[in-house]
């Protein structure tokens, strides 16, 4: 009796696309979703409060910035700002700190709508 041979397999499409630039997320979702939302620093009105998630800035900059006390995790406050609406305050860790406009928009931080602070 003759042995049939297998015709290979063909793998699936996605077999190629593993490694460093595919990453497995979890996504989590609850009903009251409006109460906090992603923004920028730039986004805040002034009095309005949000928690730290991210900075997009290279190394040196965003080490500075932690210096000064904005490290993920920290709640930060807007404040006042000049009169052309740039630079402009933020209370972070007892502290009041202007940053330029440029440099805030790559703060990210979680808004909570439902709380402001006074």
């Amino acid at each position: 009796m003759a042995l049939k041979r297998r015709k290979k397999q063909p793998g699936t499409l996605d077999s190629d696309f593993r490694g460093a630039h595919t990453e497995t997320m979890l996504q989590l979702s609850g009903n009251n979703s409006e109460s906090q939302l992603l923004a920028t620093l730039t986004d805040l009105n002034r009095g309005d409060a949000a928690t730290l998630e991210n900075i997009d800035l290279p190394t040196d900059e965003a080490r500075r910035l932690m210096e000064l006390g904005f490290l993920p995790g920290t709640r930060i406050t807007a404040g006042l700002s000049a009169p052309g609406g740039d630079p402009r305050v933020f209370q972070v860790d007892g502290s009041e700190i202007a940053l330029r406009r440029e440099t805030a928009r790559h703060l990210t931080v979680r808004v909570d709508r439902t709380k402001r602070a006074r």
